[in-house]
């Protein structure tokens, strides 16, 4: 049998050694950093590499998000929101429709094609209400404010991370579950073991079934000094079956 060992150049002991000593290293460095890294600290770094400056609680801007469906038909929304001033407008346009929902503190305006004057028919054919324009308000800033908004009041961190490989990639995993009058759903975020960017996130109503969705995300676009993904796909977790994709423009 041939001496593996006498097949090597003497010279190559020393770097490759050093090659592998380093790849234990990181691989150990990897290891005992997912299991030390509390729920907050994790949450904490997402946050740096997202919102660097901490701009989330000031933010002003605008964003139009395309979505698409498989039955082939786009909605393009124009989102303002000013969280300061408590403003936020969602104008989506549709199959030659355009609606348009606005909640400007404790007021609702609603407007169908340019006209505030909408008859009930329209309103309920259209689903105009003011509960689903403040159900659109929450659901943009919540999701283009994460992980930010995991620190509003109501939201519990799981105080232990951890590793968790998806789709064929391994992150770092934080567990979030909501205090009773904020919601019952169970959330996962997966960030990226190294930059510590969110590129997935997962949530169930009933774990134990399955239920639910999980969201890809890929690139960024920077908007008012935050890194927002650009792109997310949706897809239920009990079938992989695709639900849409909102891209960012």
């Amino acid at each position: 049998m041939t001496n593996i060992r006498m097949c090597l150049p003497y010279n190559n002991y020393p770097m490759m050694f050093a090659k592998l000593f380093l790849f234990i290293l990181t691989f150990s460095f990897f290891s005992v950093t997912a299991q030390e890294l509390s729920g907050g600290e994790l949450l904490n770094k997402a946050i740096q590499y997202h919102d660097p400056n901490g701009a989330w609680p000031g933010f002003k801007g605008k964003m139009q998000i395309t979505m698409s469906t498989p039955d082939g038909k786009d909605r393009v929304s124009a989102i303002t929101m000013n969280l300061p001033k408590e403003y936020f407008q969602v104008v989506a346009t549709k199959d030659g429709v355009t609606l348009s929902q606005t909640v400007d503190k404790d007021n609702c305006e609603l407007a169908l094609n340019g006209s505030t004057d909408i008859s009930e028919d329209d309103k309920k054919k259209h689903r105009l209400t003011c509960d689903r324009a403040t159900m659109y308000k929450d659901y943009y800033t919540y999701l283009y404010g994460l992980p930010m908004k995991l620190k509003d009041p109501g939201t519990l961190i799981a105080p232990k991370t951890e590793k968790r490989t998806f789709k064929g990639k391994t992150y770092l995993v934080l567990k979030a579950t909501y205090e009773k009058e904020v919601g019952e759903d169970v959330w996962y975020f997966y960030f990226d073991p190294n930059t510590y960017a969110m590129e997935v996130y997962q949530f169930y109503h009933d774990e134990s079934k399955n239920d639910g969705e999980y969201i890809l995300l890929t690139g960024e676009q920077e908007i008012a000094g935050i890194k927002m993904p650009k792109t997310r796909a949706w897809y239920y977790n009990k079938d992989d079956k695709y639900l849409g994709t909102d891209v960012l423009n």
